[in-house]
């Protein structure tokens, strides 16, 4: 199966430099360039691409908003790339729909994994952020982007949780009503940062049983990847039942595990 990717990029250099990466790599095809963001979503539109690789910083329409329309109306997965490694983008890019997030100085074969792993139905992030954005949600509490399923909760600004004891959230009530005891310890799991393979560990279960479980939360909480179900546990006050956000899994250049690493589904 060869994956269809579009790149969206003001500078030519860079487009050029991408696409031909890209093109050069069996099983890989480039189907589309956009120059801004309003072309990235006409691209994604009419290319219907598995993975757009976009940029933050564009004229005409800026990277985040290209993000959100693509995600919106398509089923298109968004993996962004920015020479700038700030929180805001991160977070704006992860509400507008993306399902990864990536420098502009990853290698080369790292960012043909990161593409495999988002048009596979996963999230990436780079080991840079992952921390960063798991701290950040669990502070700010609801968003009011693509969680919009049964237990997401109301678009405030203040978190829903009472760390560390009190009252359960609403949302956390919600949570429960809608989820199995067991799927809301995986959910649980899932926010510490622990793979598949982990949970199954843990639980002594299959492998496939637990990524059942995953599967079984994403389409019940309508949550498009891991990172949402992250987000979600951390905002409804679940995830403080565990002992603190744990970064796991496998690093895109070897399994050696290492502090900073990249958040993926396995």
């Amino acid at each position: 199966m060869t994956l269809r990717v579009v790149v969206a990029d003001d500078q030519a250099l860079v487009r050029v430099g991408f696409c031909g990466i890209i093109a050069a790599t069996p099983g890989f095809s480039v189907v589309g360039e956009a120059g801004n963001g309003a072309e990235a979503v006409e691209a994604a539109q009419r290319a219907k691409p598995d993975v757009i690789l976009m940029d933050v910083r564009m004229p005409v329409m800026d990277g985040i908003e290209a993000t959100r329309r693509i995600t919106g109306s398509t089923d298109v997965r968004a993996l962004i790339l920015t020479t700038f490694d700030l929180d805001e983008y991160v977070f704006a890019a992860l509400r507008a729909g993306a399902s990864g997030f990536l420098l502009k100085d990853t290698l080369p074969a790292d960012l043909l994994t990161a593409i495999r792993v988002v048009a596979a139905g996963d999230a990436l992030l780079a080991p840079s952020v992952t921390r960063r954005l798991i701290g950040e949600f669990a502070r700010t509490g609801p968003i009011t982007g693509p969680i919009t399923g049964p237990v997401a909760g109301p678009a405030t600004g203040t978190p829903q949780a009472a760390p560390g004891g009190g009252q359960p959230s609403p949302a956390r009530d919600r949570l429960q009503r809608v989820l199995t005891d067991r799927e809301l310890e995986v959910l649980t799991m899932v926010a510490r940062g622990m793979s598949n393979a982990e949970i199954a560990e843990e639980l002594t279960i299959s492998p496939a049983t637990a990524k059942t479980h995953v599967a079984h939360l994403l389409t019940k909480l309508d949550a498009r990847d891991r990172i949402q179900l992250v987000i979600l546990a951390y905002q409804s006050g679940l995830a403080v039942l565990a002992r603190g956000p744990r970064v796991s899994g496998r690093s895109c250049r070897g399994s050696t595990r290492r502090r900073s690493r990249w958040w993926r589904t396995r």
